[in-house]
Formats: structure tokens, C-alpha cells, sequence
């Protein structure tokens, strides 16, 4: 999926849409790519002169990733939103830099009629950089007045 295909599905645009690409799309399964540049405004005010990428960015992240498996298997999904509802057992192994690009893999434990619970692993060429236990939740898209 590229930036339109995403686009297509989640409601998020600069400066919070977290996800460049999704790579595998399966039914209980995605693998989203974040690509992390110097360019991303968080990196002016959070450790300007030692750039590290938030924590709670990471975790953003893994949540929109989450969000797009979610979102790809509803046929009327321009009238959901995936909210998230609960982050979990989160850890954060080693700091993200300019340069690195997040491989976020989302995978399902459970999943009720509006409520999905999945685990999730972020890696840096490799090497585990986080992991979250997060559960969303779909609902009815707020209507602008």
C-alpha cells in the first residue's frame, strides 16, 4: 500500500500521519514502514541537539499501523474511525534517530465485533526498538457541523 492507498483509509495527514507504507496486509496480520528524518517537526523541540523520536510517537505509530488493518476489512469505512483504546506492557528498547526506518509488525490476539486487541513490534533493521500490547476500537465517524 502507498501513501494514497493509506491515505484512502486513515483519516490522519501532516504533521500525524505516522506511516509511509504498508508492506504485508493480511487478515490478522500488517507490517508498516515509518521512515524517520531529520524533517519531522518533533525533532526541534524533543532533543534538538541529540534527535531521538518520542516514545509516545513510536507507539502513535504502531496505532495507525494498527489502524489500517482494522479499517481494510470494513466495507464502510469512510463512515469509521479506529480509536485507540488502551496501550499496554509497552517497553522501549533502544532510541530512534533520524535515518532509521521503523518496520512496525501488528498482529491480532483477539478481536470482538468492535474492539481488536493486537501486539505489536517495532524494529530497526532488525533489532527491536519497541513493543506494545494496544487495543482499538471502531466507531461511527463524528459528524462535522
Amino acid at each position: 500500500m502507498d501513501i494514497q492507498q493509506i491515505w484512502d483509509i486513515l483519516p490522519h495527514r501532516y504533521p500525524m500521519l505516522l506511516v509511509d507504507r504498508i508492506v504485508e496486509l493480511e487478515e490478522e496480520r500488517v507490517v508498516g514502514i515509518k521512515n524517520v528524518t531529520i524533517n519531522e517537526p518533533f525533532f526541534a523541540g524533543h532533543f534538538p541537539d541529540i534527535p531521538v523520536m518520542p516514545g509516545v510517537l513510536i507507539v502513535e505509530a504502531m496505532a495507525q499501523v494498527a489502524g489500517i488493518l482494522v479499517l481494510s476489512s470494513i466495507p464502510d469505512r469512510k463512515n469509521k474511525l479506529v480509536l485507540l483504546a488502551a496501550v499496554n506492557e509497552a517497553k522501549f528498547r533502544k532510541p530512534v534517530v533520524p535515518g532509521d526506518q521503523l518496520r512496525i509488525e501488528m498482529k491480532v490476539l483477539k478481536r470482538k465485533a468492535t474492539i481488536a486487541k493486537m501486539n505489536g513490534v517495532a524494529t530497526v533493521n532488525g533489532v527491536v526498538v519497541a513493543e506494545a500490547e494496544m487495543m482499538c476500537k471502531l466507531a461511527d465517524r463524528l459528524e462535522k457541523d
